[in-house]
């Protein structure tokens, strides 16, 4: 989710604290600007360049999954409905980031012709399938989960379903080894919190991958890949790998998007006005990607002298931009931050706890 940063404009409303990454890896910090969720189309071959398909800005009574699913719904069906996939050819494949909780938006989205591949942090645990129920004369419940699969301790891995090995050009020797039916198990909290009924189990394809070597002698880790197809070939698991590292092209289309077509460039005051001119910028992309490349390569020249969304002086030789005038002074916004849904806590503990406080005041 790229962030329209607006730290210095305390008038401006919806504002929500961003994740930004530094350049080391512990320099991130939260800056306050408006995030947008952007959708698009990978290509094949040797490009870049993608296909910008929908923006959402997220406002801080927006849960990111619940409008990250309803996105990616609006989305597909628009596909379907335009003739761009049929029930003969083979499932969309939806790949995303660590920041996105892939086993909720797999869940939420399973009606629909796609397939989910995210990656998972390092640290996680998951669940191997339950093991076959054998008959115990004590009696007692059978499990619903298997053992635990620690991504930190190699001793609780079974072995693998498939294992490939793949050349690469950057990345040297890329081995994959993938487990069938690997769940998380779920509790009701977070964005399972107002789930009604018992909670399900969302098995799915557990992929660790790992390349021989980096750019610039940096170290390789491996890389976690969770897929909500079970039952995969040799063929889907380098798939997904391959599919993932062509998520990176999103970098590109975000740099060429604000430093080139200045997207963060205006100083907008309301949401609504940032939300038309993301609009008009998603507009302008795709004509310049079905654009010749020398027309590509020459816009940055001619942008300075095309006509600006607002008032300008037509006096000033280079068309310079006047600040619009307000008729009375904006009231600043307080700054809000990202809903987070915790577990409700007891009222009667609540209570309980707040006599005993007061008691010891009045003592």
């Amino acid at each position: 989710m790229p962030p329209w940063l607006r730290s210095g404009a305390p008038c401006s409303a919806e504002r929500l604290f961003c994740h930004v990454y530094g350049l080391a890896k512990s320099a991130s910090q939260f800056i306050p600007g408006w995030p947008y969720s952007f959708v698009t189309a990978l290509e094949p071959g040797a490009t870049s360049w993608t296909g910008i398909l929908d923006v959402v800005r997220l406002g801080p009574e927006d849960d990111p999954t619940a409008v990250t699913a309803d996105q990616l719904r609006a989305v597909v069906e628009r596909l379907v409905a335009a003739g761009q996939w049929t029930p003969a050819d083979p499932d969309i494949t939806i790949v995303m980031d660590a920041g996105y909780d892939v086993t909720r938006l797999a869940w939420d989205l399973r009606d629909l012709p796609v397939e989910l591949v995210g990656r998972i942090r390092s640290d996680r645990v998951l669940r191997l399938p339950k093991p076959p129920r054998i008959y115990d004369s004590k009696g007692g419940r059978p499990p619903k989960h298997g053992s635990e699969f620690r991504f930190a301790k190699p001793d609780t891995w079974p072995e693998p379903a498939l294992t490939t090995a793949t050349d690469t050009v950057n990345y040297g020797k890329a081995e994959a080894r993938a487990w069938d039916r690997v769940h998380p198990r779920l509790t009701h909290r977070s964005a399972w919190l107002e789930h009604d009924g018992e909670l399900p189990i969302v098995e799915g394809a557990l992929v660790r991958l790992k390349v021989e070597y980096l750019s610039k002698d940096r170290e390789a880790p491996p890389v976690w890949l969770w897929s909500s197809k079970t039952g995969a070939a040799p063929a889907d698991v380098d798939l997904w790998w391959q599919v993932f590292f062509r998520r990176f092209d999103l970098e590109h289309t975000f740099r060429f998007g604000k430093q080139t077509l200045g997207w963060t460039t205006p100083k907008i005051r309301t949401p609504e006005a940032a939300d038309r001119w993301t609009s008009l910028l998603a507009v302008a992309h795709t004509q310049l990607r079905l654009t010749p490349a020398r027309v590509r390569r020459g816009f940055r020249n001619i942008r300075p002298y095309l006509l600006c969304p607002g008032p300008f002086s037509t006096t000033d030789r280079n068309r310079a931009r006047t600040s619009p005038r307000f008729k009375k002074p904006a009231s600043r916004r307080p700054l809000r931050r990202r809903q987070n849904r915790q577990t409700p806590r007891d009222p009667q503990n609540h209570r309980q706890a707040r006599k005993i406080l007061v008691d010891k005041e009045q003592a």
